[in-house]
């Protein structure tokens, strides 16, 4: 019988944990490979926080390697499988993987709702079916479903709904998008990817389809490739304002993230724009350098009373939709020792079933 812990500091009282100390380090080990830049931010995460991101973070990446990795014929298939573990996390049934179980007990402790991971399935659709984006409003639409639900969902699991700090993290993803789309505008070309605007490249004098079938650098490239990187500087700085709004323990990290994402699209300008020939990356010991400075005390401000991009809003309008219900106070002896006797029941039932024999 697999072994439960309680995390009495943010689970409900009456919440029976589906992910162990095995599956936390999977998760862990899942992020340490497959994202660099969040894996070096989350070590100034606070251990309450680091622990479900984690979890959450190797969902992402496992739902995109689910996609990634299928044979094109094979994609639809992959992702009706996604919805339905999706679905089954949300039904607190998740299947037997480590992210699987790691997410099902996040969506219970934070009242997570269903549409910021399903907004991250979207857009996963969207790159299965190939999907081109022909303004900058489309591909934000685009990078408001791959980032801006993964920028959301964190900021709910630190504790905050506000709906201006929301709008803030869903400007910091999309500018991530943003910083990811212009860096590896070569090895998508070569994976047969197009996400620059369609529209910026006709009005550059590039035709996207002969730019698909021979990927070179030149000046109209590079041209867009600054254009891009500009919105996301704009964005970058937006989002500043809603890491005042975060707990004080968890804003270093997310503005350690953000220095470190745009630090990428400084290292695309030092290498003449040139996203073709290599692959721009910040160094271990640069990192370093802007984790230090993340943790420096950043000026008093308050949550940015722009309103959210008209692409990121249904996420920020998601969380509002799904308040967090009360919990007992603490005088609420009865309704504590309920819900203690809840737990105990419901311990037993499945004990009982995971020893049940045939």
């Amino acid at each position: 019988m697999r072994a439960f812990t309680l995390d009495a500091a943010r689970a409900p009282l009456w919440a029976i944990p589906h992910a162990n100390a095995a599956d936390h380090a999977a998760c862990r080990e899942a992020i340490r490979l497959g994202s660099r830049s969040f894996f070096a931010a989350s070590a100034l995460l606070p251990a309450r926080i680091r622990r479900p991101a984690y979890g959450l973070y190797a969902f992402c990446r496992l739902s995109d390697d689910a996609v990634d990795d299928a044979a094109a014929r094979d994609r639809p298939a992959a992702l009706a499988r996604l919805a339905a573990r999706l679905a089954r996390i949300y039904d607190d049934t998740p299947c037997d993987a480590p992210a699987d179980r790691a997410m099902a007990d996040l969506v219970a402790a934070h009242q997570l709702p269903h549409a910021l991971p399903a907004a991250l399935i979207e857009g996963l659709a969207w790159d299965a079916q190939g999907r081109r984006y022909e303004t900058l409003s489309d591909l934000t639409g685009y990078a408001a479903r791959v980032a801006g639900s993964v920028g959301t969902m964190m900021t709910v699991l630190m504790g905050v709904r506000d709906a201006g700090t929301l709008a803030r993290a869903c400007d910091l993803g999309v500018a991530m998008q943003f910083t990811n789309i212009a860096r590896d505008v070569g090895e998508d070309a070569r994976a047969g990817r197009l996400y620059l605007p369609l529209a910026w490249m006709r009005e550059a004098g590039l035709d996207p389809n002969a730019f698909l079938a021979d990927p070179t650098s030149s000046a109209a490239l590079r041209g867009i490739v600054a254009r891009l990187l500009a919105v996301a500087e704009g964005l970058y700085a937006r989002s500043e304002a809603g890491i005042a709004g975060l707990p004080l323990d968890c804003r270093p990290a997310i503005r350690g993230a953000r220095l470190i994402y745009a630090e990428i699209g400084r290292e695309l300008e030092r290498g003449g724009l040139d996203p073709i020939s290599t692959r721009a990356h910040v160094t271990g010991r640069r990192k370093a350098v802007l984790l230090a400075r993340a943790l420096r005390p950043a000026p008093a401000a308050h949550a940015h009373p722009v309103p959210p991009l008209a692409e990121t809003a249904f996420l920020v309008d998601a969380v509002a939709a799904r308040p967090v219900p009360a919990r007992p106070a603490w005088w609420d002896v009865g309704g504590r020792a309920a819900r203690v006797l809840d737990l105990i029941e419901a311990l037993r039932e499945r004990e009982e079933t995971a020893t049940a024999g045939p």
